[in-house]
């Protein structure tokens, strides 16, 4: 593997942050955090301060995701590999990675568009995670989830992440093309035991810096099933049922957030033996449900 060792945090601009504030505390199930930014809300899961940071925004946007190694060495190669690409690199001021709460990063824009930040030494809140429903989410070593983002160039992108930055193929979905028309797959990466911690979506529509979906896990099916009672009570828009994805074996349903993205929420999702894995291509997303609904 690379130094890549997770998802450490995504950072979201948002036009209606009151929209977010129901959703993320009396919805989702995320425990608010707090932090350096006093008009953002800090969607806490762990000992981290917000894995996910909601910011006031002009435009719902992803501002950053975030890829945390492992301390300041990993960083200085990680930052040599990716101005080796030929891509240019921000180093963060300490004002900016103090409202990060990490102690170094640096920031670019990957092949795609998706802007990224990579940090090492994130800072932790050690008070008791007290989440509105007793719900708990799986983080850890496997960091905050998976995420996904749109991407033009997708080879383009797919190179990089992979022969860059680390990333490990973990496989493939073959989209649905003309005859005449040359593959297209849907490709994910993992940096972790984690199935995958990142998918590149070719999408000649959707546009980064946009974000398709990010997903959180939680510990039990019935943390799952209660929030999914919630969505529906409350009248959001669940862009998927619940059901079986077939390649990270992932329990999930997908609701469309405030800022148009979805949020999957999922249960036991797989954990890859890199020694005996090989990249697959499924064929099919799920084993049962997954009933979609792109409105």
């Amino acid at each position: 593997m690379g130094d890549i060792s997770s998802l450490g945090y995504v950072r979201v601009r948002a036009t209606d942050m009151a929209a977010w504030r129901t959703f993320a505390f009396e919805t989702a199930g995320f425990a608010e955090g707090s932090g350096p930014e006093t008009d953002a809300l800090y969607l806490r899961m762990d000992e981290r301060a917000g894995r996910i940071v909601i910011l006031p925004g002009e435009e719902d946007r992803v501002e950053a995701v975030g890829w945390e190694v492992r301390d300041h060495l990993a960083l200085d190669r990680a930052r040599q590999a990716v101005e080796a690409a030929g891509v240019p690199v921000k180093p963060l001021s300490q004002e900016e990675c103090d409202l990060r709460r990490v102690e170094t990063a640096f920031a670019f824009e990957a092949p795609g568009g998706t802007p990224v930040e990579i940090f090492h030494g994130p800072a932790l809140d050690h008070t008791p995670l007290a989440t509105p429903y007793g719900n708990r989410f799986v983080t850890g070593k496997l960091g905050a989830g998976h995420v996904v983002v749109p991407v033009g160039d997708l080879d383009g992108a797919f190179r990089f992440y992979s022969e860059t930055l680390g990333f490990l193929p973990r496989g493939a979905f073959r989209m649905p093309t003309p005859p005449e028309a040359a593959p297209v797959r849907l490709r994910f990466l993992g940096v972790n035991a984690r199935h995958h911690s990142l998918a590149l979506l070719p999408s000649p529509e959707l546009k980064s810096p946009a974000l398709v979906h990010i997903m959180v896990e939680y510990e039990t099916l019935d943390e799952v099933g209660q929030a999914l009672d919630r969505v529906l009570k409350a009248g959001y828009h669940l862009s998927s049922t619940l059901g079986r994805h077939t390649n990270d074996k992932m329990v999930s349903f997908y609701v469309r957030t405030p800022g148009g993205w979805d949020l999957e929420i999922g249960w036991q999702g797989a954990l890859v033996e890199e020694g005996s894995y090989t990249a697959e291509e499924i064929t099919a997303d799920s084993y049962w449900g997954h009933s979609w609904d792109f409105s």
